[in-house]
């Protein structure tokens, strides 16, 4: 089965030629031309891979990610008009798992695309374990629990509500117990070798994680930072 784009563009040459290239790469592609129609369509569709500018009619663009990320776990990428960093941080926190600045080349926006959807088949396939999750799936530092089968995190007994990208973050840091990892190498695996983004997204990440499974956030015991180097886990 051909993997499912939805893309949400106002403009209709854009929206046009963007639907013509990814069909010709091979992809199941539908459109919408507002923020309304664009959750209508992602319910009936349930794509993949969203490409989603943030100037919309009805809704704008970071409304309707910040709907569908609490229904769905597709990517999305966001399309803005500026490069201007606080769209670009706004994007980050409703849930965006990538950004591109307008204008931009067809064949820059099909290499995110494809970035995109292979981290998409990867969660997917660790979501398509089945059965109850053995210890080496369960993570567990103490009151934390990260549940790899069910992609879920406890802290005491209730469940935390991550972003996908602060869950993925989450997991490889706590994969890697002990070691210092640098931004570099937490965006290169995390975010994979063809993010064009900066090191400041993972501070950005680790902020938000922090606010949630850390007792003080100021003053941080699960997730410590390594000065001039990273961050490293201590569970």
């Amino acid at each position: 089965m051909p993997e499912k784009i939805l893309v949400v563009e106002d403009e209709l040459s854009l929206r046009e030629t963007l639907s013509y290239n990814l069909k010709k790469e091979g992809y199941a592609v539908e459109t919408a031309g507002d923020g309304r129609a664009a959750l209508e369509a992602a319910r009936r569709f349930k794509p993949d891979l969203l490409v989603l500018d943030v100037m919309l009619p009805e809704l704008d663009g970071f409304e309707v990610a910040r709907t569908l990320r609490k229904e769905m776990t597709s990517a999305i990428l966001m399309l803005t008009a500026r490069d201007d960093e606080i769209d670009r941080v706004v994007g980050l926190e409703v849930g965006a798992d990538d950004y591109l600045t307008k204008p931009f080349s067809m064949r820059e926006l099909l290499a995110r695309v494809k970035a995109q959807l292979r981290r998409t088949r990867l969660i997917r396939e660790e979501v398509g374990k089945t059965g109850e999750a053995t210890p080496h799936e369960r993570l567990i530092f103490g009151s934390l629990v990260i549940d790899q089968t069910r992609r879920e995190v406890l802290l005491g007994e209730s469940p935390l509500q991550l972003k996908p990208k602060e869950y993925e973050l989450l997991l490889f840091l706590a994969q890697h117990r002990g070691q210092m990892l640098s931004r570099e190498f937490i965006l290169e695996r995390v975010w994979g070798w063809d993010f064009v983004g900066d090191s400041r997204t993972v501070d950005v990440h680790v902020r938000w994680l922090r606010q949630k499974i850390e007792v003080n956030a100021s003053r941080p015991e699960r997730i410590v930072t390594v000065r001039g180097g990273g961050y490293r886990f201590e569970g």
